[in-house]
């Protein structure tokens, strides 16, 4: 049994936009989150949660000092722009996600790549300014989405994955 390159193309497409849509849920419920709860609960929230770890063994922990920092940066940042982005990005890209795993029509492919394309030039902004690893990864995964977006518009209407009742 041999797979067709196509066919390999149109898994990572479902695979890659079921990922965002699970991303786009998470920052939408982060926001959320943030948004009732404020960023120094949220703040205090993280030191409890990571402290026993850097208490038990202090010093090799990149990941906790990563979560610390971002914290720290949220706390001391503009709250309504980080809600206001993690809350509108997250449901561009929950919606996206249902319409086009849904197979909305072929009218979704050249909103889709709007979006992106969007999402790609703020990441680009942003990292014109202040260099992330973590940004430059999330551009990528978000440049890597748009060729599966603009490969499946290309192709014949195909029958969705998950096809509403």
């Amino acid at each position: 049994m041999t797979v067709r390159p196509n066919a390999l193309a149109h898994l990572a497409y479902f695979v890659t936009i079921a990922i965002k849509g699970i991303d786009g849920g998470i920052e939408t419920l982060l926001g959320l989150i943030i948004w009732l709860s404020g960023p120094a609960r949220w703040y205090a929230f993280l030191l409890h949660f990571n402290a026993p770890e850097l208490l038990e063994e202090p010093g090799n922990h990149r990941f906790i000092e990563l979560v610390r920092s971002g914290a720290n940066n949220l706390l001391h940042s503009s709250i309504s722009f980080i809600v206001a982005y993690l809350v509108i990005h997250g449901l561009l890209k929950l919606a996206l996600a249902m319409v086009l795993l849904r197979g909305g029509g072929r009218w979704i492919y050249p909103v889709a790549t709007a979006i992106l394309l969007g999402f790609i030039g703020f990441m680009s902004y942003h990292l014109s300014e202040h260099y992330s690893n973590w940004v430059l990864g999330f551009a990528l995964f978000d440049f890597i989405t748009l060729l599966l977006v603009l490969n499946e518009w290309r192709q014949p209407a195909r029958r969705p994955l998950f096809a509403g009742t």
